[in-house]
């Protein structure tokens, strides 16, 4: 995150710009100086051995630790881990639990804090060495051990571990994430009937109106400082968007299409097919699909656990993994009731693995599919269909209006004449009556 920088005003600090003053005393010291920044520039310390250490970006991006500050003052994430392993305390106490992509440490803490008698946490970065400072300052050194690899690389001091814990879920669930790492772990060390903290997690899928940002990152195209690069759009298209959706934005029921096991799954499940079928909840105009997940600690249902979950849903409160937005080559014009079906396909690139290729295919025959290409025109009549200007969305719903609404005076009239225009565009079709059957291509990077 980028800040401003205060301004010093008056005084300017001594330094390479500040005023020598004159003469030879002016001279040394701007001798000095230059001297000085010379050998400045000539120590760098530890970041001089960075790039010698970062030839795998993924694992160098979380040596930095502004990702866990992130990921710690997720209050979704984190509290409802530290809930499901400190209300299932009786499940950790005496035994030896393994934390996968220890990172910060966080997790190995509140195993200890539950009465594991030893964890052992595996991570790849150099926050490993925060993590192990972060351990003794706590008193947690003599249960919580870090081991220094890739989880299918090391080698860990004992034969079989009681439970494994695990924040592996990335945006869509599984970009970047860690359940390939996870699942070689369960099968090389849980020991039978082993416990996995979370070990269930579902994906869905939903309709949204998103006509504003869907022009901002669209729109703009057409005319870039007078020219035209409408060709851009293509390469735009193809990358989801990853941010909060606010809830009062969804408009069609919603889809599972992915749902995994940790107990059982294997590695080949992430990769997978689905079909999908969501219908309108009221008319509107249905730019994107929007994507989240929810995660499950289920303790395999053991007698007197307690199962905690959480979800990443634009209805819930929001968390660092956002939701994930795949734009449609056109706006979809939709009525109540009226499905959008089809196929989703994801899987591991082929070239990076822990990026995801997505192929998205839909199908809608509403009754005016698609909404007239405009820009303007259409975000007019997006506002007019959601009823923007009116409270509870009744701007432009209803033809039996009086049209000689003097209350309002000649712009509240000239308003309606407006509204009713649009309504009755809507009630004829307000787009193209031809069915849709789109198959777009995205990847998440």
């Amino acid at each position: 995150m980028k800040r401003n920088r205060g301004h010093s005003g008056g005084r300017q600090a001594n330094g390479v710009h500040g005023g020598g003053g004159g003469g030879q005393k002016g001279e040394a010291k701007k001798a000095i100086t230059e001297r000085q920044v010379a050998e400045f520039t000539q120590e760098w310390g530890a970041l001089a051995q960075e790039e010698v250490s970062s030839a795998d970006y993924y694992f160098n991006s979380y040596a930095h630790f502004g990702i866990h500050e992130e990921m710690l003052k997720d209050s979704v994430r984190t509290g409802t881990y530290q809930k499901a392993i400190l209300q299932n305390a009786h499940l950790f106490r005496g035994k030896t639990v393994l934390d996968v992509g220890s990172g910060s440490g966080i997790l190995s803490l509140f195993a200890a804090k539950a009465g594991a008698k030893k964890v052992y946490g595996i991570e790849c970065s150099e926050i490993v060495e925060i993590a192990r400072q972060i351990i003794a300052y706590n008193n947690y050194d003599d249960v919580v051990e870090f081991i220094t690899g890739k989880a299918e690389e090391v080698t860990l001091p004992v034969d079989k571990v009681d439970i494994i814990v695990s924040e592996w879920m990335g945006y869509f669930l599984l970009y970047e994430s860690m359940l390939d790492s996870v699942l070689f772990c369960r099968d090389k060390w849980l020991k039978e009937g082993g416990l996995i903290f979370p070990d269930k997690a579902s994906l869905y899928l939903s309709g949204i109106e998103d006509a504003d940002y869907r022009e901002e990152k669209l729109g703009q195209w057409h005319n870039v400082y007078g020219f035209d690069f409408s060709p851009v759009k293509a390469i735009v298209m193809e990358d989801p968007l990853v941010d909060n959706v606010q809830a009062g934005v969804m408009n069609t029921t919603s889809c599972q299409i992915l749902s995994l096991d940790l107990n059982t799954c294997k590695k080949d499940d992430a990769d997978f097919a689905s079909r999908f079928s969501i219908r309108a909840l009221r008319r509107d105009f249905i730019h994107a699909l929007v994507a989240w997940f929810d995660v499950t600690f289920s303790c395999r249902d053991v007698p007197h656990s307690h199962s905690v979950s959480f979800t990443t849903a634009p209805f819930s409160k929001w968390t660092h993994w956002k939701q994930t937005v795949f734009y449609l080559k056109d706006a979809l014009v939709a009525h109540e009731g009226e499905e959008v079906s089809g196929l989703i396909a994801v899987r591991k690139n082929a070239k990076n693995p822990r990026d995801l290729d997505i192929k998205l295919k839909y199908v809608f025959d509403g009754a005016a599919a698609i909404a007239a290409v405009g820009g303007e025109g259409e975000r007019e009549e997006t506002e007019n269909v959601v009823g923007g200007n009116e409270p509870n969305g009744a701007a432009g719903m209803d033809l039996e209006e009086e049209e000689g609404d003097q209350a309002g005076g000649e712009e509240a009239a000239a308003g309606k004449q407006k509204e009713k225009k649009n309504a009755a565009q809507r009630e004829r079709g307000s787009g193209q009556g031809t069915g849709v059957n789109e198959t777009l291509f995205f990847r998440l990077r």
